[in-house]
């Protein structure tokens, strides 16, 4: 779970005008200071532990680090005109300038162990891909599906398909945006709940990025509405059973990817807090609790059958039982060739 943790806390960090609004907190230089510093203190722990895994790193953990890279120079750029954040911000600049090292270092990884793949997702790793929200919106409770439909039928390997025919880099493909008529149904279904609603926002944050306009996407903001509103409501749930530990991987990965879609109530200082808590301090990571952390897991177990899995490629870092931790990014990012314990 490290990967999504780095994504997240960096998403949490990039909108400094939205803390005093979505974090409740008050808007005062010295309080976004705390926050910010909390914040990069996590993200300068993961990206250790990270540095150490690298050849164990697959294409979801790069993806992770070049949207990471992108909002670490967001933010820096936002706060090296503000004197009381200078130190802030050379902090951010050399983590940044860190992760550009580290980037080059797991492509060359990958180029190695997973050709085919890499060529297929390059896009998604490129520089300049992944684009910050300059816009904010929240989500409406109206759209939450009144029920959720069997996710059995979900194909995660469909969904890379049609991933890889909208960036067009398949090997009968040579233009983006590109969309079957499967594509459509898969991408469009109402009902989606879980991983799979991870995939839809996915598919249509990618069509963003691409810049697809026509056809199905001219209606991507209506799709991202409806995908973040149920994901803000599994996320609710998440939290109402204590975010026990199964659950806390899809909890990431909702606010991570609505997040990059600019839904500023995913930005909250409880949930923040909570994220905060989950990483090991001597490791960096975000993985596994000890049973006795997660002592409320055991007690509202029965209540998890709203989040069961869509099951996923595993890949678990090396290590002994304290310090291993996995690593998901997302799409996080992202939903395609996981690294698991989303």
């Amino acid at each position: 779970m490290a990967g999504l943790g780095l994504l997240l806390l960096l998403l949490l960090l990039s909108p400094p005008s939205l803390w005093a609004s979505s974090l409740s907190q008050p808007d005062t230089p010295e309080g976004n200071a705390t926050i910010a510093s909390l914040i990069l203190s996590a993200l300068e722990r993961a990206t250790v532990f990270l540095e150490q895994r690298l050849p164990e790193l697959n294409l979801d953990g790069v993806l992770g680090f070049r949207v990471l890279q992108e909002q670490l120079q967001g933010a820096q750029k936002q706060w090296a005109g503000d004197p009381r954040l200078q130190l802030l911000s050379v902090r951010t600049q050399r983590l940044e300038r860190k992760l550009g090292t580290l980037l080059r270092r797991a492509i060359s990884y990958l180029r190695q162990s997973d050709p085919i793949y890499l060529q297929e997702f390059q896009p998604t790793i490129l520089p300049g891909f992944w684009k910050l929200p300059h816009t904010w919106t929240h989500t409406t409770a109206s759209m939450v599906y009144p029920t959720f439909e069997p996710h059995d039928s979900f194909s995660e390997d469909r969904s890379d398909q049609c991933l890889v025919q909208l960036l067009g880099t398949g090997t009968n493909s040579s233009q983006p945006c590109q969309l079957s008529d499967a594509c459509r149904t898969l991408m469009t279904r109402h009902g989606c709940w879980d991983y799979c609603l991870s995939h839809q926002l996915l598919y249509f944050l990618s069509a963003r990025m691409v810049g697809c306009t026509k056809g199905l996407f001219r209606h991507s903001q209506h799709y991202l509405d409806v995908f973040c509103a149920n994901m803000m409501d599994l996320n609710r749930r998440v939290e109402a059973v204590g975010y026990a530990y199964p659950t806390r991987d899809l909890f990431m990965e909702n606010i991570m990817l609505c997040g990059i879609a600019g839904f500023a109530d995913f930005y909250k200082l409880p949930w923040l807090e909570a994220i905060l808590s989950w990483q090991k301090p001597r490791e960096g990571c975000f993985g596994k609790p000890a049973p006795e952390e997660d002592t409320l897991f055991q007690a509202t177990q029965h209540q998890q059958h709203f989040l069961r899995r869509v099951k996923r490629r595993e890949k678990e870092f090396t290590g002994n039982e304290k310090t291993q931790g996995t690593f998901t990014a997302q799409n996080g990012s992202a939903p395609m060739r996981r690294q698991e314990p989303w």
